[in-house]
């Protein structure tokens, strides 16, 4: 059973997506069965993500490839989402920051993707291909990763620690 007070439960899920209706929304379900339960509301809730409810996630993440500033939940989460194998390697650290400027001088937002599973050789790739879809077909994409990135993190934050 997931049931924590109304302020603990909301910070637990801004730590996972800083979108305040989704918060409210996903809160206002509690309490969860399980956290099968709690995922399944989460989803839902945010598919789709608005265009303004995007823009208000994205804030939250640092770009691919740097390390994120703070000591937050959310930092922590970044910090070992982006730790990938190929990590150390110079060549590929100065392509996705090429890449990122690139992105954002094209879509006026940080090069957002589910990092976690994936090497930076893959996120490169990745990135090169985003760079190249309409506005309309990206801004879905983000969308469909800021989800995944917070059901991730709900399974961290909610699921069995052993």
């Amino acid at each position: 059973m997931i049931d924590l007070p109304g302020p603990e439960l909301r910070d637990r899920l801004r730590t996972a997506l800083g979108v305040e209706r989704w918060v409210e929304e996903v809160a206002s379900a509690a309490p969860y069965a399980d956290l099968t339960e709690l995922l399944a509301v989460a989803h839902a809730a945010a598919t789709p993500l608005a265009d303004a409810e995007i823009d208000e996630a994205v804030v939250h993440h640092p770009r691919i490839g740097e390390k994120p500033v703070g000591s937050g939940a959310s930092q922590a989460f970044s910090r070992s989402e982006q730790a990938a194998v190929d990590a150390d390697d110079e060549a590929l650290a100065a392509a996705l920051a090429a890449g990122n400027a690139e992105y954002e001088a094209r879509f006026d937002r940080v090069f957002l993707i589910r990092a976690a599973g994936r090497s930076r050789a893959e996120i490169l790739t990745e990135l090169r291909r985003r760079i190249q879809l309409d506005d309309r077909t990206e801004l879905a994409i983000v969308g469909e990763q800021l989800r995944d990135i917070a059901l991730l993190r709900l399974e961290k934050l909610f699921g069995d620690p052993s």
